[in-house]
């Protein structure tokens, strides 16, 4: 499946828009995660354990993404827009979000 940010395909033709196709992914950040952050914080330098569940998640979200234009009969999606936003009671949770337009070429 290809799956891209342009709104169209170089050298290919889309035949039928079939929708929009979305995948969403909520984790939560424990107290583990959230105390070591703090401390990296403070003594400057990445966050590795936030880094890895960010691209966890992202790579979940990509993956229902595709399951849902499968499931449209697409075989690409285009136009994807990526999202992350911090929800829960005092940013407890990370979502991230991609959405984009189910085509068959």
């Amino acid at each position: 499946m290809i799956i891209t940010t342009t709104p169209t395909l170089e050298g290919q033709q889309i035949k039928e828009y079939l929708g929009i196709a979305t995948g969403e992914v909520i984790v939560g950040a424990n107290i583990f995660k959230d105390l070591f952050a703090g401390i990296r914080d403070i003594v400057g330098g990445r966050a590795g354990a936030y880094e890895s569940t960010l691209r966890d998640a992202r790579r979940e979200a990509f993956a229902e993404l595709e399951n849902e234009a499968k499931r449209l009969g697409a075989n690409a999606v285009v136009g994807v827009d990526i999202d992350y936003e911090v929800v829960g009671q005092g940013g407890s949770m990370l979502m991230v979000s991609v959405s984009g337009t189910a085509v068959r070429i």
